[in-house]
């Protein structure tokens, strides 16, 4: 039973990675992600601008999360098996984002090569910083921060709760842990700012967010060096500039794969007035873009070869 589970968790797992690696991202008007989004927003609108506010937003919000998650994958259960596998892996594939991230900083990378102003633009919608003056230079490094940083919250923080809560839990749990940590997500990317606005309503989405990645950022930080070892960047000033540099960020988290990331490429990632990580001397030009990209690309394959083996482990265990 457990053996037949095991197979049948990671083959969901794998199908939700497919799913998204070929066919990115399902359509707006049916992505959790935007319901979740229209949840939130409709609760802070009612609610005043309070600590105890926020924690109410995280509570309901993640209840009506999980009740309508349970209910859709119950109905797909009861109606048929494939049909279940299928439905399953395609809501999992929501919870992670690896060919938009990726694509969302190739189109950076293209516009720069066609308009800066369109760069610019285009920049804004993947950052909270003001675009309109960024030089190319800062617009490369706002690329390779967002990207770096979003390994953790896209790639491997959905990943290693979906594949460490489906060992003992089944994988019908762990897509509701996966959509729960999805949507405390979402709720720190809309109120988890230090603005007069939102720094009470935000309190709690912000510190379950950093609870929640806690563990997944440092794990992606190792992979991001090790994914520079194979690359054949400087993984040892990855290392290096990891390990000086990754609570220099606002955030207790972020800093890990975007610093480990500054030193496998040699250069300095600044965000104005807020944090510069690492002491490269390279120039942020267009093709680092494209290192770190690559660099994504490898730490994602290296997690998910790493919890394809940690499965297999336990199938031949239980064998």
């Amino acid at each position: 039973m457990i053996y037949e589970s095991l197979i049948y968790g990671i083959s969901i797992i794998f199908l939700a990675i497919l799913i998204d690696m070929i066919l990115g991202e399902v359509p707006t008007k049916i992505h959790p992600v935007v319901y979740m989004g229209n949840i939130i927003s409709r609760l802070k609108n009612y609610l005043p601008n309070t600590r105890f506010s926020g924690l109410l937003i995280v509570l309901t919000t993640n209840f009506i999360v999980v009740v309508v998650t349970l209910l859709i994958l119950i109905i797909l259960m009861l109606i048929n098996q494939w049909l279940y596998l299928i439905f399953a892996a395609l809501i999992l594939s929501t919870t992670f984002s690896i060919n938009f991230l990726i694509k969302s900083v190739q189109d950076i990378q293209n516009d720069l090569n066609e308009d800066i102003n369109k760069a610019r633009k285009s920049m804004s919608y993947l950052v909270s910083r003001d675009t309109t003056q960024l030089t190319e230079s800062r617009i490369t490094s706002a690329a390779i921060e967002t990207l770096s940083e979003n390994i953790t919250d896209s790639i491997i923080s959905p990943l290693f709760y979906t594949a460490l809560l489906g060992l003992p839990f089944g994988i019908f749990f762990s897509i509701l842990f996966a959509m729960i940590y999805r949507a405390s997500n979402t709720m720190d990317a809309m109120l988890g700012y230090k603005t007069k606005e939102l720094i009470d309503v935000g309190y709690y989405p912000a510190k379950l967010d950093d609870l929640l990645n806690y563990i997944p950022a440092r794990i992606t930080g190792y992979y991001v060096i090790f994914a520079a070892f194979i690359l054949k960047y400087d993984y040892k000033q990855s290392y290096d500039v990891m390990k000086k540099y990754a609570l220099k960020t606002p955030s207790p988290n972020s800093g890990y794969s975007m610093a480990a990331t500054a030193g496998a490429l040699n250069v300095k990632l600044t965000k104005e007035n807020v944090y510069e990580l690492g002491y490269g001397t390279d120039k942020l030009t267009k093709d680092k873009i494209t290192q770190a990209i690559n660099i994504t690309k490898v730490t994602s394959i290296l997690f998910i070869i790493t919890i394809l083996v940690i499965y297999l482990i336990f199938i031949v265990l239980l064998m």
